[in-house]
């Protein structure tokens, strides 16, 4: 159901209120709260970090209202990227929490309505998502948004300004202007016949399924016997900053070796390197291909 002008503004502005229950904050302040949270997961702290940037999300969210989607919805994807955000964010690096939370809130806003405009998912690359979430821009610009099919030169211009194949513009305006329809329609008379039965199944192969097994059972091999080359130290680091899903600081890394965060940093470019030629090498000895030692 359609939210009304006045149900939304009712919405918007009870959403605004309770964002502007928390105070901008300065970047010392800023500092702090991200400190606290990151050494002593520190739950206040985490609270007013995230409340102060409550109205970032709702001004980000309101960009996205054109695709026919609740603003409550998103807003609340929003918010859900925000916290990633604030779970992932180093202090030490010296830039702004709103620059780096914007990118979060961004994604996971996008993925919620790439994943709600239609049964059948849009864009599965970075090229069709660029597509996905400019042709409504740029057809508006054009005054094109009622004229269904593209005209040969306005495809052609949109295609040139987003740098993507003429035939993606056209399938994807296709898809954006088409109302979703049930895969269990029936396309024959005698309705036996539905829209499921003739899908392609366009998934992978047992072989091919069976050669990617293989190519990642060598990867964690020659990975495994990579690191077995390095130091104590150098080994660790390397663990700690590139292979945990949630990685540790260069912080908690020059505490836990009682050396600078720079030092930390240096050992870890120097691991990384003393990695990638060992796995190279060991690749090309046991004559694999060399994207098996480096992807």
């Amino acid at each position: 159901m359609t939210m009304n002008s006045k149900t939304r503004a009712d919405l918007l502005t009870r959403l605004l209120a309770e964002a502007q229950r928390f105070p901008m904050l300065s970047p010392e302040r800023e500092q702090e709260l991200a400190r606290a949270w990151r050494n002593r997961h520190d739950e206040a702290a985490l609270r007013d970090l995230v409340g102060s940037h409550l109205r970032l999300v709702i001004k980000i969210a309101k960009g996205f209202e054109g695709y026919g989607l609740p603003i409550s919805d998103l807003i609340a994807e929003g918010n859900v990227g925000l916290m990633q955000a604030a779970k992932k964010f180093d202090p030490e690096r010296g830039f702004r929490f709103a620059t780096y939370a914007m990118w979060w809130i961004r994604a996971a806003i996008q993925e919620h309505v790439l994943h709600s405009t239609s049964l059948v998912k849009m864009g599965t690359t970075a090229a069709q998502k660029k597509l996905f979430f400019n042709l409504r821009r740029i057809k508006g610009r054009l005054d094109l948004i009622e004229h269904g099919d593209l005209s040969p030169e306005a495809v052609e211009r949109i295609a040139a300004e987003l740098g993507v194949p003429q035939e993606d513009v056209v399938n994807m305006n296709q898809r954006l202007s088409a109302a979703d329809r049930s895969l269990n329609e029936t396309m024959t008379d005698d309705g036996e016949t539905e829209w499921l039965d003739r899908l392609v199944d366009e998934g992978p192969t047992s072989e091919v399924l069976l050669a990617d097994t293989e190519e990642t059972a060598q990867r964690r091999k020659l990975l495994g016997e990579a690191l077995a080359g390095l130091n104590e130290r150098e080994r660790e680091i390397l663990i700690e900053r590139r292979l945990r899903e949630e990685p540790l600081t260069l912080e908690d890394l020059s505490k836990r070796f009682h050396v600078s965060r720079e030092r930390v940093r240096q050992l870890e470019v120097r691991a990384v390197d003393k990695l990638r030629k060992a796995m190279l090498s060991a690749a090309q000895t046991l004559g694999l291909p060399v994207d098996v030692a480096t992807a």
